[in-house]
């Protein structure tokens, strides 16, 4: 998962740091690559930015789930575009092509560039499921491999709306407000916190079977008071 990608690249050098006899080796590659190799047992642990699916339950029945953070998705478009706040059902037009044009939804005459993630990866998941309803994706959506390509696809792009991990938000791209109980909110981490923003989720570690030795020790790590603050750190949410 490369949303998950650096809280756990940032613990990894922490805890080597108090453990300088110990390595741990940390890559992404989406949350379908995580969930595939620790089930198959090439790494020790997995890391997924989305719940396990039923099939992944039956051929790999013994993953063991450990929540690390939560973190919103935030809709994201270039900071020229004027427009700045998006309702659920704006957002998955967009999506499924119902809307092609940004002047329809208040903005500039500028087709509409899609940009989304590759099928290994669990923020597309989740976001199929949670924005879309599981509806298609349009035909002509941008496939990126990373949330950082996302980033730098939108941050370069005019007509671009992407989304992403919340930790991946900067000055390059504007986070799009959504429409949730009443009022316009912010993708913010505050916004999380507090239960305003609609679309959020656990990112996850998995085990194959209880996590034990070094593999328990560097989970437990993560959700100290120490590991938590490096997820702050890192843009996302802690636990508590």
């Amino acid at each position: 998962s490369t949303t998950v990608l650096p809280i756990v690249q940032k613990a990894a050098e922490e805890y080597m740091k108090k453990h300088p006899d110990v390595d741990i080796q940390v890559s992404g590659g989406g949350s379908s690559v995580g969930i595939h190799q620790v089930g198959e047992g090439s790494v020790d642990i997995g890391m997924a930015s989305r719940e396990l699916k039923d099939s992944e339950k039956a051929k790999y029945p013994d993953l063991v789930q450990y929540v690390i953070a939560k973190d919103g998705i935030a809709i994201i478009v270039h900071p020229s575009n004027p427009v700045s706040q998006l309702t659920i059902e704006q957002i998955r037009g967009i999506y499924n092509g119902t809307y092609t044009n940004w002047k329809e939804l208040g903005g500039n005459d500028m087709q509409i560039v899609v940009v989304g993630r590759d099928t290994a990866s669990g923020t597309r998941e989740f976001f199929w499921e949670h924005v879309m309803k599981k509806e298609n994706f349009r035909d002509d959506v941008l496939e990126m491999n990373s949330n950082g390509a996302v980033h730098d696809k939108v941050a370069t792009t005019p007509a671009a709306i992407g989304y992403i991990g919340l930790g991946y938000i900067d000055a390059e791209v504007k986070g799009i407000k959504i429409w949730s109980n009443g009022e316009w909110v912010e993708p913010a981490v505050e916004n999380v916190k507090n239960g305003k923003y609609p679309i959020v989720r656990n990112l996850n570690l998995f085990t194959n079977g209880e996590a034990k030795g070094l593999a328990k020790d560097f989970i437990e790590f993560i959700l100290s008071e120490e590991g938590q603050k490096i997820v702050e750190g890192e843009g996302f949410v802690p636990l508590s």
